[in-house]
């Protein structure tokens, strides 16, 4: 990995500080006073704005080296193993952000938070998505959905669907451009990045066949004894 000027990653901190949209998240869901887990934190140029004893996780040890010199609680780590690793707390929000597109396994993913998470715990998902109109994605700004180093591919409604059939009770899906949640859910429909927001599920238990079907195999078996689905 080539290693980053002091310039420019100084330049990525202030990008985010500047954000309206961040902005708008923070104050909406009051992520300053909270502890956040920061999934592919990057340099911690997020982390930075969240509540005391917020943590973040990166497998760039060069971020991990930038993150702590500012102070910022960074940590080395592949976060589709975060049942591996010990934290003080457990979580109560979830930050990813243009991170759930890279992942594996999405769904396993999810379903390892809701271990993590407190019974209200937060999950807010940044994530690049098909637009609902299809031809817009000649325009470049629209084209970050398709990078090529993407290995999982979103319109709002599977995105939506996905943290819901793993465990997610979903609040909204918008792009946060505007305070009003209902120009938002307009603008929506041509947004080249949503987030979703959703909280933990206590009640969700997955359809018995299903489950069934996953616990005969070893490999399921052990992932549902790790997050706890159906106990």
């Amino acid at each position: 990995m080539k290693s980053m000027k002091k310039d420019d990653f100084q330049k990525r901190f202030d990008s985010v500080a500047r954000s309206m949209t961040f902005q708008r998240i923070i104050r909406q869901f009051n992520l300053a006073h909270r502890k956040v887990l920061d999934l592919g934190c990057g340099y911690g140029e997020y982390l930075a704005h969240f509540g005391k004893g917020s943590i973040g996780f990166t497998t760039s040890h060069e971020e991990v080296k930038t993150g702590t010199e500012r102070a910022l609680d960074v940590r080395f780590g592949n976060v589709e193993f975060l049942e591996e690793y010990s934290l003080p707390h457990l979580i109560e929000v979830v930050w990813a952000n243009n991170l759930f597109e890279h992942l594996l396994s999405p769904h396993a993913f999810l379903m390892k938070l809701k271990r993590r998470t407190i019974s209200d715990g937060l999950l807010i998902l940044g994530v690049p998505v098909i637009p609902k109109i299809v031809s817009l994605m000649f325009l470049g700004r629209f084209r970050g959905s398709l990078a090529s180093n993407h290995i999982n591919f979103f319109t709002k409604e599977t995105l939506s669907l996905t943290v819901e059939r793993a465990g997610w009770h979903v609040i909204t899906t918008r792009p946060f451009w505007f305070s009003s949640a209902w120009l938002d859910h307009v603008s929506s429909q041509l947004a080249p990045h949503l987030y979703v927001i959703a909280k933990n599920d206590n009640e969700f238990k997955y359809p018995n066949k299903k489950y069934n079907e996953w616990i005969a195999d070893a490999h399921y078996k052990y992932l549902f004894e790790v997050t706890g689905q159906n106990d």
